[in-house]
């Protein structure tokens, strides 16, 4: 066969296989080609290692694909976290957390601590492993939530809603107790809780002790109502380290604490020595 044919099947292939949407197996048959010579495949061979990164790929758009309809604030992982900057956190129970374990009780995870510590980091870090499992998996800000709750009652779609958010597997609401919430949107969060007790995991960062619940909910018998359904069958993790945001300022302030004076001390050592 001459090499202009050669070329015109490998075109028409390549054709064929994007059309077939095996867009990793395109991709990589012109490097199998290409270093044929060098390591010779059997046809089963190639086959399966095509095949295999075909699978990989889709595997890796499914989970890129999870974690964007999770709408994380960001991407962060369990091995970008600074264990050693917060030395007060158990590693070990964390790491747990990653594992997922607790999900398959339907167990909830709370983070208490004040701001900057990490409570979203690593709230995040689990949902995104979450969906690396093919866990269904979703973000939001407290605020955001209650914001959606009650704009949903008041269109008479709050059934729907209630029910799109009861469904994840792993629901994160972060940030409870930055704004109050008033009867309204309260009784509604409550709903939700009661529709996810024992039936789906809750992750819940906040940044007030559990007992000061009742201020923010503006109602202390619904807010024990929601914190008996939360705490129950939970992780609880109390983390009272240092801030994060302030890490690389505290640094900076460290390395610019004042002239360096290295050389003028020499110097007047020098002269020191000379008097005496």
């Amino acid at each position: 066969m001459k090499w202009s044919e050669k070329m015109a099947n490998y075109q028409a292939l390549y054709t064929n296989l994007r059309q077939l949407k095996l867009d990793s197996f395109a991709e990589h048959l012109g490097y199998l080609l290409d270093h044929q010579d060098e390591a010779p495949k059997s046809l089963s061979d190639a086959l399966f290692e095509l095949t295999t990164a075909e699978l990989k790929y889709r595997e890796q758009k499914k989970i890129n694909l999870r974690i964007k309809l999770a709408r994380f604030p960001y991407e962060k992982t369990l091995a970008d976290f600074d264990f050693s900057y917060q030395p007060g956190i158990n590693q070990g129970i964390i790491e747990d957390l990653g594992s997922l374990r607790f999900t398959q009780e339907n167990q909830n995870v709370l983070f208490i601590g004040t701001s900057g510590v990490g409570k979203t980091h690593l709230a995040t870090a689990i949902g995104i492993e979450g969906c690396k499992q093919g866990i269904s998996t979703q973000f939001i800000r407290c605020s955001d939530l209650i914001n959606k709750l009650q704009t949903a009652q008041v269109q008479g779609r709050s059934e729907e809603v209630l029910r799109r958010y009861a469904r994840f597997q792993i629901l994160i609401i972060d940030e409870i107790g930055y704004l109050p919430i008033e009867s309204v949107g309260a009784k509604l969060f409550f709903q939700l809780i009661e529709r996810r007790y024992e039936r789906k995991s809750t992750i819940i960062t906040t940044n007030i002790p559990l007992s000061k619940w009742g201020n923010t909910f503006s109602d202390k018998m619904l807010a024990n109502a929601i914190l008996d359904r939360l705490v129950h069958h939970a992780k609880v993790i109390r983390i009272t380290g240092r801030s994060y945001r302030m890490k690389d300022h505290l640094i900076e302030k460290k390395d610019n604490s004042g002239p360096d004076l290295s050389g003028f001390n020499a110097q007047n050592k020098e002269r020191s020595s000379e008097t005496l």
